[in-house]
């Protein structure tokens, strides 16, 4: 395969032109493979060409393309070449109308300013469509220019006019919404700052991003984006990276923690080694898997370009029927053919082709800056069908992090427990160590020797001549040992007797009740805990948690067979880390994996990635999912009633150019403008709360 060239592309119109583009591209001999992006304005293609040879296969929708890193530039509104062109035919029609009124419609001045209006708001237009007629390619372009012809030649020179503009102006509308659905995935490339303070030697030097290599020392001030992943090696401070995450609080950074590319270092200066090149880090990752993911088209979006496919040549039929039929039966040919030609504007496609995909972007770009990736529209319109979650418990359900919930002392007092217990562990990576060090962080430890580690048991040292364990039951064989419920217990005690025990567990995560609450009011009817935990522990945690079912003791393959199993009566989603979750994350109806910031696992293996530690956004997602779905089924029948109450006009005579191109117009205005309501942050949940009726 030739070398893989990626661009940005500026004018790219609607979905049709974007498909005549490709199709273009590929008859250049140098090019193997072209793939045009309409949602993300982006042009993968495989082999050599100039950007000269890729904007001449363009230049019938005046397509620019730019260098991938190089962004698009911002034209001001009133200097676009679309819309300059659009007012001048507005002008002219003005002018044409002042003429009609004191000269008469057929005056030669009167023609020839309405002539001019087409003219110049209606070349690219006319000359696509023509060149459509000619390849029997009939698309929203051939029918408008059918209508504009056969207008003009039946002497209809001010509809054709207004026909003219009207288009032009819906074009430009379009084109403007959707460059604003854009910007949700334009705003993340615009994240991660383009230049690094880099350390050599004992000089400070400024360089590009592209530049940087791994393992370089990278010098990040307060106040500054960071600019690239990496570890932090001396400093400490508070990063703002709720454009990776979504959290919405700053969070600690020190020594060994991880940084992201595009986040704030709001205190402290940080000393960071590199660990990825600018275009591995997770931003990049993010923006090419979100651009990737609006490529996918949802079960909605392909039904509808199903449709629209035999749609355009069945109203083509119906409009020749019109023109023919009535004048056959002694109807005038004039009346009825200006009426046919109505009933091909009026067919135009263009809000239903256009229903669906704006919905999709806005609302995964509302997703990704809000810390949500979602990897296509089927994952998102799947979501909205979902009534069931499976939740792995570590790292999910609970914090994933053990802490000392219980200290317990039979002999001495717990001050003294927790010293022993701390003096043995104090060299232990194991988390349940951890959990004890942290406990005793306020004690002073005692010197302990002659360590010894039993795997799967516990450890053996002694302090001053005394030989003291802490451990599990097997550590303990043959002791006396008190009866304890719940989470993990760990024995201290010496040769001769338990002193106590401390019983340390794992933590259901913070207002995680709530969150479960949420998602049964959004219409999710079952939850289940799948998790290798045992089971007094997981059906604590599962009482504390609000989860409905819980499933212990289980292994990766169990986890998969009891999500098969529940596929077979319920639309289940299933939530984990990525790692040992990936079979069951993959056999769900739709996979959702926790934390995915920096976790190549969780963003390769989900359909949905959570990019902070927030269950919250789980609810927060499935609400964005109801309304995207309810948003494009209403798109779709605002679409079709509105060409079908303007198509039954025809019937009294009623349905003018203009009105027909209003119609169009306005529903194409009116589906943009109900799916960009989906760039806002979030739903009150009990408003859609009643979605899942009709779904479920």
């Amino acid at each position: 395969m030739a070398d893989k060239q990626v661009y940005r592309l500026k004018g790219l119109s609607c979905t049709n032109c974007a498909a005549n583009f490709e199709k273009n591209l590929r008859q250049i001999e140098s090019i193997q493979e072209a793939e045009v992006n309409f949602s993300a304005a982006k042009l993968t293609i495989f082999g050599d060409a100039t950007i000269e040879q890729l904007e001449q296969a363009g230049a019938f929708d005046h397509i620019k393309v730019y260098a991938h890193n190089q962004g698009t530039p911002r034209i001001p509104v009133y200097k676009k070449r679309e819309n300059l062109l659009t007012l001048s035919s507005l002008l002219l029609i003005i002018v044409g109308y002042s003429f009609y009124f004191q000269l008469g419609e057929n005056h030669v001045a009167t023609v020839g300013a309405f002539l001019l209006s087409i003219i110049v708001g209606g070349y690219d237009l006319i000359r696509a469509g023509i060149k459509n007629i000619a390849k029997l390619q009939f698309d929203m372009k051939t029918l408008m220019t059918i209508a504009i012809i056969g207008a003009a030649i039946i002497g209809e020179w001010a509809e054709a006019a207004v026909i003219v503009f009207l288009f032009a102006l819906s074009e430009a509308l379009e084109g403007y919404s959707m460059d604003k659905a854009r910007n949700s995935i334009k705003s993340l490339m615009e994240i991660a700052p383009n230049d690094a303070t880099i350390k050599r030697g004992k000089q400070l030097v400024q360089i590009s991003v592209e530049d940087v290599r791994i393992g370089d020392t990278m010098i990040v001030k307060p106040g500054e984006k960071i600019p690239m992943d990496g570890i932090v090696r001396e400093g400490r401070s508070f990063v703002n990276q709720a454009a990776i995450t979504g959290e919405s609080a700053p969070v600690e950074k020190k020594v060994k923690s991880t940084v992201y590319a595009g986040t704030v270092n709001e205190e402290g200066a940080l000393v960071v080694e590199v660990t990825k090149l600018s275009e591995d880090s997770t931003i990049a990752k993010i923006i090419h898997l979100v651009e990737e993911a609006q490529t996918k088209k949802a079960p909605t979006q392909a039904f509808v370009d199903r449709f629209a496919k035999y749609y355009t040549p069945a109203i083509m039929l119906i409009a020749l029927m019109v023109m023919v039929i009535p004048p056959l039966l002694g109807g005038e040919w004039q009346t009825w053919m200006y009426n046919g030609l109505a009933v091909l504007v009026v067919g135009c496609p263009c809000a239903l082709v256009i229903s669906t995909p704006v919905a999709i972007v806005t609302a995964i770009g509302n997703a990704a800056r809000n810390g949500v990736l979602i990897k296509g529209g089927i994952h998102l319109e799947q979501l909205a069908t979902i009534n069931t979650i499976a939740f792995d418990k570590t790292g999910t359900i609970t914090v994933g992090k053990p802490v000392v919930v219980e200290v317990n002392a039979i002999h001495g007092t717990k001050e003294e427990l927790i010293q022993l217990a701390g003096s043995l562990e104090r060299y232990s990576e194991h988390p349940i160590a951890r959990a004890i060090l942290k406990k005793a962080h306020d004690v002073s430890l005692l010197e302990a020797t002659q360590f010894q580690s039993y795997t799967g048991k516990g450890i053996v040292a002694f302090i001053d001549g005394v030989c003291y364990k802490v451990g599990n039951a097997k550590l303990f064989e043959g002791y006396d040992l008190p009866i304890v419920s719940g989470g993990t217990v760990v024995y201290v005690g010496s040769d001769e007797q338990i002193l106590g025990y401390i019983k340390v567990a794992d933590q259901p995560r913070k207002g995680i009740k709530q969150h479960v609450q949420k998602l049964y009011q959004l219409g999710i009817v079952k939850t289940v805990m799948l998790t290798g935990d045992v089971e007094n522990v997981a059906k604590q945690i599962g009482e504390e948690s609000g989860i409905t079912e819980v499933k212990a003791e289980l292994f990766p393959e169990e986890k998969l067979s009891h999500i098969k199993r529940v596929k077979e009566r319920y639309r289940v989603a299933m939530v984990g880390d990525g790692i040992n979750d990936a079979p069951a994350l993959a056999e769900a109806h739709v996979g959702i994996a926790m934390g995915g910031a920096g976790t190549d696992v969780a963003l390769e293996t989900a359909d949905i990635a959570l990019m902070g530690d927030d269950v919250s956004k789980l609810a927060d997602t499935i609400s964005l999912s109801k309304r995207t779905l309810r948003i494009i089924k209403e798109n779709i029948i605002l679409a079709l009633s509105l060409k079908v109450v303007a198509l039954l006009l025809v019937i009294p005579g009623w349905l003018t150019l203009w009105l027909a191109i209003f119609a169009d117009m306005g529903a194409t205005l009116l589906v943009v403008a109900n799916a960009l309501r989906l760039m806002r942050k979030t739903a009150e949940i009990d408003s859609h709360s009643r979605d899942h009726h009709e779904i479920t």
